[in-house]
């Protein structure tokens, strides 16, 4: 784990950020926190990963009754005959494991941020039955399940393709190291991971609030350029707007370098603003405190991770795949909120929440990794 000691501020054993201001500068020089900004976050949601030191505080791993009510909420699912979408808790009945799911929605909405569920056998389902299982534990931790791209796919498949140029320099499909960023859209983003790499692949988070904490009182002139809503995001469209939101006593994190500076995958169009060098400082301030403090799991085939994505940022670690088909690394990931405990979203992200949690429009749910364009026909008989 990389991860350095717990307390609320962490600057000194954080290496300084370039261009940061002088220490011969007085306090006064150092421009204040944005008004109506905290001096420090006081949340369970801020925590370094060695705040955590063992699986047991962050997971829950499933003991044999726990998988009994799974297998058996399986069969009573497929007995009503319906589409696999449709799981809820009420249709998938786990009486004694279903109120640790709903402890776990709360610890992930208003706690420290992120679960996991461990202890389920790949193997031991069909593809089907498997996505059946995830469906019905996630269910218990948000019930709506959000679209995540234009085409409305449901279910995004996280996997190498090195089967054209375009493929392998995407993040989705590339095995290199990617830095921290957080969806655009989903209170909750979750992974089932159906299987992992030979080497590598750990999936690492860190608390935004942490990061507020330590950037707010070593470097407040940061958290005001954050603040600012000159930021010029280009994707998922081109938007000015802010990295980060303080409103009902949260605090909200939203971004990603892609968006903001453009990858070998997506280049930034050439007619858009660039960010100022201040913007990108604050960028890099961010991913330094992030990976000083971070959080690493190892994931395992059948892990279900649960995030939030409001809270908590993200980055996956470079991988190596294997030549058997168990040592390939292949998550499924979903976007989801909760009616019940899902938070305010700022007017500024509200647009891309609704595109993707609107009850019109296609969706699409693919069970296999598919190609960009495909004929959503069966290609067996009912």
């Amino acid at each position: 784990m990389s991860a350095v000691g717990a307390g609320p501020v962490l600057a000194a054993a954080i290496a300084p950020i370039a261009g940061g201001p002088s220490a011969a500068k007085s306090n006064a020089d150092v421009p204040a926190l944005p008004a109506g900004f905290p001096a420090k976050l006081n949340a369970k949601f801020a925590w370094t990963g060695s705040d955590f030191p063992t699986a047991s505080d962050w997971a829950l791993v499933l003991v044999p009754n726990d998988v009994a009510e799974i297998n058996e909420a399986v069969r009573f699912y497929k007995s009503l005959d319906q589409d696999g979408d449709l799981v809820d808790p009420t249709c998938f009945p786990l009486p004694t494991l279903g109120p640790k799911l709903s402890a776990l929605s709360w610890d992930v909405h208003y706690g420290k941020g992120f679960c996991a569920v461990r202890g389920i056998d790949t193997t031991a389902y069909s593809v089907e039955d498997l996505m059946l299982v995830y469906l019905g534990i996630q269910s218990y931790i948000a019930e709506q399940r959000g679209r995540q791209d234009k085409r409305g796919n449901m279910l995004v498949h996280i996997v190498a393709d090195n089967s054209t140029k375009d493929a392998a320099e995407h993040h989705r499909h590339s095995t290199k190291s990617i830095t921290f960023h957080s969806e655009e859209a989903g209170d909750v983003v979750s992974w089932l991971t159906r299987g992992a790499a030979a080497a590598g692949g750990k999936c690492i988070i860190a608390s935004a609030y942490t990061i507020y904490n330590v950037l707010a009182a070593t470097r407040p002139d940061v958290i005001r350029t954050l603040a600012r809503s000159d930021w010029p995001f280009a994707l998922p469209r081109f938007q000015c707007r802010p990295v980060i939101f303080y409103q009902d006593s949260k605090l909200i994190m939203n971004f990603g370098r892609a968006a903001l500076l453009g990858n070998e995958a997506h280049p930034r169009p050439s007619h858009l603003p660039s960010l100022t060098p201040r913007q990108v400082q604050a960028l890099d301030a961010i991913e330094a405190v992030a990976r000083a403090t971070q959080m690493e799991i190892k994931t395992q085939a059948g892990d279900m991770h649960f995030i939030n994505n409001l809270a908590i940022l993200h980055r996956r670690e470079g991988f190596v795949n294997g030549s058997d088909a168990a040592e390939k690394r292949h998550l499924v990931r979903m976007r989801l909120r909760s009616a019940q405990l899902g938070w305010r979203i700022p007017k500024e992200l509200s647009h891309e929440w609704d595109k993707a949690f609107n009850k019109q429009g296609v969706k699409h749910w693919h069970l296999e990794p598919m190609p960009a364009f495909f004929f959503p026909l069966r290609s067996q008989p009912n």
